[in-house]
C-alpha cells in the first residue's frame, strides 16, 4: 500500500512482498525501481527538491530505517516492518541462484566490489552475475558503462553507490538500462565483503544500527547521525504537535498525488 509519510512517498510492504515484486519484475521483464527510505535520506530529500523528486518517481519507496518505521507508525500508518536493503540484497541474491537470475553489480571500491562478489558465489555457487563495475568513473566514461549494464542482459541492478549521485544516475538512465529491477543498496556491498560489520540483530532490532556504525567509524560518522537524526525528530515532533492540536484533513495512510506502479 502506498502511503504519505510527511509529505514523502512510501510503500508499506513486508519484506515477503517486496521480493515479489522484484521477482515479478524480473520474470515478466517490466522495468521497477526500488529505492530504500533511511532518516538520513529523508532529511536529504528536504534540502534538495531534485532528490526528493528521484525518490518520489521510483516505483517502490521501502522502509529501510527504524527511525522511519516508528515514525510511520506514531503518525497512523500502518507500518508492520522494516525492508532493510541490505537484507532485501541478501534475499534477492537468493532468488537469482534458486531461479537463474543475473545480478549486475555497479558501485564500492573494485577490491571491495570482487571480494562482495567472491561471498556472494561462496554463499550461492549456482549464482552466475551478468556483469560488474566499480563506481569509480567520471562523467566522461558514464555512457560506457551504462552500454555495458545495457549488454549484460542483466535481470536486476543493485547500485551501492552514495546518494545522491545514485538517484542522478538512475535518472538519466534507467529508462534506457533494460534491466527489469533497479535498486540502490547504499553500503551493503561493503557489508556483504565483509569490510563493514552490521550491528547484532539485537541493536537492529532496537534501531540502534546508526550508534554502532557510529562505533565502528566515530570520525566519518557521528556528525552525519547527530545531524540527521535531530533534524529529523524535530520534523516528526512539529508533525504530532500538529497532529494532535487538530483533526487532519485526510485520513492517515491517504495516497498522495501522483501514479504508483504497484499501488495497492
Amino acid at each position: 500500500m502506498r502511503a504519505s509519510f510527511l509529505g514523502c512517498p512510501v510503500d508499506l510492504l513486508t519484506m515477503a512482498e517486496t521480493v515479489d515484486l522484484a521477482r515479478g519484475a524480473m520474470h515478466s521483464r517490466i522495468r521497477l525501481q526500488h529505492v530504500a527510505l533511511n532518516v538520513a535520506k529523508f532529511v536529504n530529500m528536504r534540502a534538495d527538491p531534485v532528490l526528493a523528486a528521484d525518490v518520489a518517481n521510483s516505483d517502490i519507496v521501502g522502509l529501510d530505517g527504524m527511525g522511519i518505521v516508528w515514525g510511520a507508525r506514531a503518525l497512523g500508518l500502518p507500518a508492520t516492518s522494516r525492508v532493510a536493503g541490505v537484507d532485501l540484497l541478501a534475499e534477492l541474491l537468493a532468488v537469482c541462484a534458486r531461479e537463474g537470475f543475473k545480478p549486475y553489480f555497479l558501485g564500492a571500491t573494485p577490491d571491495v566490489l570482487h571480494q562482495a562478489m567472491q561471498n556472494a558465489r561462496e554463499s550461492h555457487p549456482s549464482l552466475v552475475f551478468a556483469g560488474w563495475h566499480d563506481g569509480y568513473f567520471n562523467r566522461e566514461q558514464e555512457n560506457d558503462v551504462v552500454r555495458d549494464i545495457q549488454s549484460s542482459g542483466a535481470d536486476c541492478l543493485f547500485i551501492g553507490m552514495p546518494t545522491p549521485r545514485k538517484e542522478r544516475f538512475l535518472a538519466a538512465h534507467r529508462d534506457n538500462l533494460g534491466v527489469p529491477f533497479i535498486m540502490g543498496v547504499g553500503g551493503a556491498f561493503d557489508v556483504l565483503a565483509g569490510t563493514v560489520r552490521r550491528a547484532p540483530v539485537q541493536v537492529q532490532k532496537l534501531g540502534l544500527e546508526w550508534l554502532y556504525r557510529i562505533y565502528q567509524e566515530p570520525g566519518r560518522m557521528w556528525w552525519r547521525y547527530a545531524k540527521t537524526n535531530t533534524l529529523f525528530a524535530g520534523v516528526l515532533a512539529h508533525a504530532l504537535i500538529r497532529q494532535g492540536l487538530r483533526h487532519p484533513l485526510g485520513a492517515p495512510g491517504a495516497v498522495p498525488p501522483g501514479p504508483s506502479r504497484i499501488g495497492g
